[in-house]
């Protein structure tokens, strides 16, 4: 069975718990931990409205916040140490954890649920914000 969010078709999306999906398909990813990928994504969701695409949170260990981004968009662009690109290519391969849209996922949730297929977070706008807060010194009160 399809997962579908009114009549968008995400087949991607599990429907119970959580699975491990293979980064660069369906999307590519940007895991930032803790407080800084909380405030990332806070700034994300500021700077568009409330709609700053698919993302995901992890409750757990290092509290790691997943920015979907589209597939093959996190490769060719620097990223401050701060973040962890999460793509496949030749000898390498990266899986991303994603959650049901209900049910037990602990401890994934979604922080900003997907609106429809192709409607990732915006690689250029994350990667300027990142690289924002990285200058900043890793630290969500020093933004102006």
């Amino acid at each position: 069975m399809d997962t579908q969010i009114g009549e968008v078709n995400l087949d991607w999306i599990p429907l119970s718990g959580f699975h491990l999906r293979k980064a660069g398909v369906q999307f590519d990813a940007v895991r930032i931990e803790g407080d800084a990928g909380r405030c990332v994504a806070d700034l994300m969701e500021e700077l568009t409205g409330g709609d700053p695409g698919s993302i995901v949170a992890d409750a757990a260990g290092r509290r790691p916040v997943y920015f979907l981004v589209p597939p093959r968009s996190t490769s060719h662009r620097p990223w401050p140490e701060l973040a962890v690109p999460f793509n496949s290519g030749p000898g390498k391969v990266s899986y991303v954890p994603v959650p049901a849209l209900c049910g037990h996922t602990w401890p994934l949730s979604w922080r900003c649920v997907p609106s429809g297929p192709g409607r990732f977070v915006h690689t250029p706008l994350l990667n300027s914000v990142v690289w924002r807060l990285h200058e900043a010194g890793d630290s969500g009160d020093r933004w102006a």
